[in-house]
């Protein structure tokens, strides 16, 4: 944090400071001079503060310093201030401060890392504007017994489509929204090109991270995080996690319009393709929503009974289904539906999934991959749970999303978020 204006010398002090030096080198002459070449005191060479300030809080002389303290700088001459503080591990991770309007006080906000060595650089001004500095480097000692936060990051390295979330699993829940807060601010994301995003709290020891809009075509995403050795509560520090990379394909998007049985696909903005299609009957409504493909079998065999419809009832089924992408994890596809040719593009005859000709499955299977977005309109149906049925993050505003993060937000799962059983159709 950066405090420039000092409120003891204003533009009329600078101006008195600057005609102080032009009278005394007309005095004196060209070959001696009371100021800096330029005539600025700001543009002086700074001297040494070491005098001006004062460490506290976590620091002690001669022993590590308590990583469960904040730092604190204090200026100890009531004529000078301090205007940075810039304080960062060997890591390169920075530690954020808050510094007083007056410059007389600097204190860390975020908590100090353990077992860490730190370099601070602390800039001072005095009554006459001279810049002054002080760098100091210490070392931070060893934290007391505590569990480990590991993280997990989701999906594996590799190939998404532009609907892919990340996510982050916790081995520890962590419930305090300071603690969260702690969290979020460890775990960083980079895209190149850059996006804005943010977390989301699913539960205790999951969140999800998306950008406020799809993730551009073709980029580049990496998770990582700064938490190994940072206190985040009593008796919990981070621990070192993997970092992840992720790409992003071509932007595919599929919509299904459920009242005109059409499914049209888009690539990269362009139609490309339009499938007939049919959807869930009535008691059966495909999900309203944007969700994300989950995967690809090209062959599952679909029963009945794992979604909770009686053996030997009028609705039972056992089918071998071919080119089936799933887009939930209670049992909702695109797949190859032979048996309803006659009903596709005409009327809704399945018990949630989208059917279509094993051709136009094929093509579907082929073109789309982990990641990719199929949306379904005009449905009769709920809307696509925002959690726990696989992906859909994305039936979320983007003013609702930030209410579920520690930082912008409340931190808690809303009343829409649902935990629903993972419901897999058996293999043959």
């Amino acid at each position: 944090m950066r405090d420039t204006e000092s409120p003891r010398t204003g533009l009329r002090g600078t101006r008195a400071r600057l005609a102080g030096c032009a009278l005394l080198v007309a005095a004196l002459g060209a070959g001696v001079t009371g100021c800096s070449s330029d005539g600025s005191p700001l543009s002086a060479e700074p001297y040494d503060a070491a005098d001006q300030i004062s460490f506290g809080g976590s620091l002690d002389e001669g022993k590590p310093a308590d990583p469960d303290k904040p730092l604190e700088i204090t200026a100890e001459d009531s004529d000078g201030r301090i205007t940075d503080v810039v304080a960062v591990d060997a890591s390169g991770r920075h530690l954020a401060g808050e510094l007083a309007a007056d410059g007389s006080r600097w204190h860390s906000t975020t908590p100090l890392a353990a077992s860490a060595q730190y370099t601070v650089r602390v800039s001072t001004e005095d009554e006459d504007g001279r810049p002054g500095r002080k760098v100091l480097t210490f070392t931070t000692g060893k934290p007391g017994a505590a569990k480990r936060l590991g993280i997990t990051f989701g999906p594996e390295a590799g190939t998404y489509g532009v609907g892919q979330p990340l996510v982050a699993e916790l081995s520890e829940p962590v419930e305090e929204p300071a603690q969260r807060a702690v969290v979020e601010r460890g775990l960083k994301v980079d895209s190149t090109p850059s996006v804005t995003g943010a977390w989301y709290w699913v539960d205790d020891k999951k969140l999800h991270f998306r950008p406020k809009d799809y993730w551009p075509a073709n980029a580049s995403v990496q998770v990582r995080s700064n938490l190994e050795g940072i206190r985040i509560g009593d008796r919990l520090r981070g621990d070192a996690a993997k970092p992840l990379t992720i790409r992003t394909g071509d932007r595919v998007i599929a919509v299904t319009d459920a009242a005109a049985h059409r499914l049209t696909v888009h690539k990269n903005g362009e139609e490309i393709k339009q499938i007939p299609v049919t959807t869930g009957k009535p008691g059966f409504e495909t999900r309203n929503g944007v969700k994300v493909v989950l995967a690809k079998e090209r062959f599952v065999r679909m029963r009945s009974t794992t979604v909770g419809i009686a053996e030997g009832s009028a609705e039972s089924y056992d089918l071998d289904v071919h080119f089936a992408t799933r887009v939930t994890w209670s049992g909702e596809y695109v797949h190859a539906a032979p048996w309803s040719v006659g009903s596709q593009g005409y009327a809704n005859v399945s018990h949630g999934c989208v059917g279509m000709s094993t051709a136009d499955a094929e093509w579907f299977f082929d073109t789309f991959r982990q990641g990719d977005l199929v949306e379904v309109v005009n449905s009769e149906g709920d809307v696509m749970e925002p959690f726990g049925n696989g992906f859909g993050d994305w039936n979320l505003t983007w003013d609702k999303w930030r209410e579920g993060s520690a930082l912008t937000g409340s931190g808690k799962t809303p009343e829409t978020a649902q935990q629903v059983a993972r419901l897999r159709p058996a293999a043959a």
